[in-house]
């Protein structure tokens, strides 16, 4: 290796390093800048850290409305957050695949919303703020006749809706 190849190796790796350093390294202190202000920290509390950190989306095998352990994973994340902001209101889409008859479809998108409604109202989170829908396989996310977009649309997801200026 040159030289220059080095220099250039050794550079990217520590470009590297600061770009993903969250113990404050290059800027000080738990991520924040010299003035103290926070890098790309966002409010626990907000929308935005819903959507981002915890997810609204969750995921179903073929024709079941049964909850995995990836699907328990965000719906306890879920549910913690909800139980914070106790204000909120949401709404849970559920959803089906292309696969099936409309009302086949439908039925199972009401199954897989009620199986997150219960499943959260049994973590502490008021049935009183859930709202549950269902579109079967109408508002697919993924729009192709195969396993890959198929398993993007066994869903339900979790709409905030209130409480939040949202």
């Amino acid at each position: 290796m040159t030289y220059l190849t080095k220099t250039a190796a050794i550079m990217a790796l520590l470009a590297t390093v600061a770009c993903t350093d969250t113990t404050g390294g290059l800027f000080g202190g738990n991520g924040s800048d010299i003035n103290g202000a926070g890098i790309g920290s966002i409010d626990e509390a907000s929308l935005e850290y819903f959507q981002a950190s915890i997810g609204s989306t969750v995921l179903f095998e073929v024709d079941q409305s049964s909850l995995s352990a990836d699907t328990i994973a965000t719906l306890n994340a879920q549910a913690v957050w909800l139980n914070t902001n106790s204000t909120v209101s949401i709404l849970i889409e559920g959803h089906a695949d292309e696969q099936g008859t409309r009302e086949y479809n439908i039925a199972l998108g009401s199954k897989r919303a009620s199986s997150v409604r219960d499943y959260l109202v049994s973590q502490g989170v008021a049935d009183s703020r859930i709202s549950i829908v269902s579109y079967g396989k109408e508002r697919p996310v993924a729009v192709c006749s195969n396993i890959s977009c198929w398993s993007q649309n066994r869903r339900a997801v979790t709409i905030v809706n209130g409480g939040m200026g949202v």
